[in-house]
């Protein structure tokens, strides 16, 4: 049973509420349905970009001063944006919230994006993306994504090039903001020492003034054709020591969400613990890898199963060969009762540790409403105790083939 209220609002906004009376701290998510999936070319980096300026004021609340109201009662903001959404987040003690909220409703509804603070907010990303180039696994990463996703909005980077910063405009951004920041794509969570009553009147008064609609440029949508073969990407880079080998398959998105609840399954039983699979053979065992891990990131359109070694560049070979061999094994011996024991109750121990606090539940609402419904956040742990060791073979057969892949190898200059 879902331990939250979900209520929709008049103008269509997704209210989510559940009073924990034994915490004196509310927090307070939006999530918008505006991430980088629905920028269209060229203002790719739109929604990042647009999630800094959206505190950059609006005509009755200066820059900075929303900061300064928050952080003034001991609050703390926070902001995030990712292909599926942007999300902002307000954790402040739960007298202050009516206070707090209708500053961050203010900021979301009416941003004024003015022109001065447009262009000291652009040097700000652009050093934040030049910086991540100084950071060799998010390299490889974005590398492996490109190569996964060549032609969806996945494949690139949610920053945006410096090219295509340069080439924004504050209207251009006021244009997606009007476009995108309305009620139907947005969902309020608030989680913590508030009753419903009070928390749906605040909402209500916080979020009613949204802006008149634009009509931007629509992305178009984009189906991304399945891997046919090993795509294969080696780079030198002057700034590592060792080795990175990155496997990644496509799987699918939130439509299938039963198959995504048996992916993450294959990733822990594949690579997490010493214990598992790939972490006991070629790390603990043969000794070939540092460092071993895999990683199943659901996403709305499509989702992605990845696999990444650290090691050195003379075992970048055989060991791409055993991790395909292991995938091999899992896909024709199957997988033993005592496996699939450990791995249930490894993702169901981690779901547990993930939902004790208001900001942890705030988050797995708003995510799961924002590229699903919020209901099923908590049908996680009954859906992976119902696998079976056959289905989850049968998962590994059809989507984890070691024919076909993309893999991304960085190597030491």
């Amino acid at each position: 049973m879902f331990p939250a209220s979900v209520i929709r609002l008049d103008n269509g906004l997704t209210f989510i509420h559940q009073e924990i009376s034994t915490t004196p701290v509310v927090v307070a998510d939006v999530w918008v349905r505006a991430g980088a999936t629905l920028e269209p070319e060229p203002w790719y980096g739109m929604a990042h970009f647009l999630e800094h300026m959206i505190f950059k004021g609006t005509a009755t609340l200066p820059p900075g001063m929303f900061d300064h109201k928050i952080e003034n009662r001991g609050g703390v903001s926070n902001a995030a944006t990712s292909y599926d959404y942007a999300h902002y987040s307000l954790t402040t003690a739960a007298p202050y919230l009516q206070e707090t909220l209708p500053h961050l409703g203010e900021l979301l509804l009416n941003a004024a994006i003015p022109d001065d603070e447009f262009a000291r907010e652009r040097d700000v990303v652009l050093e934040e993306i030049r910086s991540c180039y100084d950071d060799p696994d998010w390299i490889g990463f974005q590398a492996l994504n490109k190569s996964v996703y060549q032609t969806h909005p996945y494949g690139r980077s949610i920053l945006g090039s410096e090219q295509e910063l340069m080439q924004h405009s504050p209207e251009a951004m006021r244009c997606f903001h009007r476009t995108h920041y309305q009620p139907e794509n947005m969902t309020v969570v608030v989680v913590g020492g508030i009753a419903q009553q009070p928390a749906w009147e605040l909402v209500n008064k916080s979020f009613v003034n949204f802006p008149e609609r634009s009509a931007c440029p629509l992305a178009p949508k984009v189906i991304e054709p399945a891997i046919a073969e090993i795509r294969r990407q080696e780079l030198y880079l002057l700034r590592i020591e060792q080795a990175r080998l990155l496997m990644a398959w496509v799987v699918p998105g939130v439509e299938q969400l039963r198959t995504a609840h048996g992916l993450d399954l294959l990733s822990v039983l594949l690579a997490e613990g010493r214990t598992s699979r790939l972490v006991r053979d070629l790390r603990e065992e043969l000794q070939l890898v540092q460092g071993i891990c895999s990683n199943f990131s659901l996403q709305r359109e499509s989702s992605l199963f990845t696999i990444t070694a650290w090691l050195e560049p003379e075992n970048l070979e055989k060991v791409e060969y055993l991790i395909c061999t292991h995938l091999n094994d899992l896909q024709t011996q199957g997988i033993t009762e005592q496996e699939l024991a450990r791995t249930r109750r490894l993702l169901c121990n981690e779901y547990a540790f993930s939902t004790e606090t208001p900001n942890q539940l705030t988050g797995l609402y708003g995510y799961y409403n924002t590229i699903a419904q919020a209901e099923l956040a908590v049908a996680y742990p009954q859906q992976i105790q119902s696998f079976n060791a056959q289905e989850l073979q049968q998962l590994a057969k059809q989507y984890l083939s070691p024919h076909n892949y993309a893999v991304t190898i960085l190597k030491p200059c």
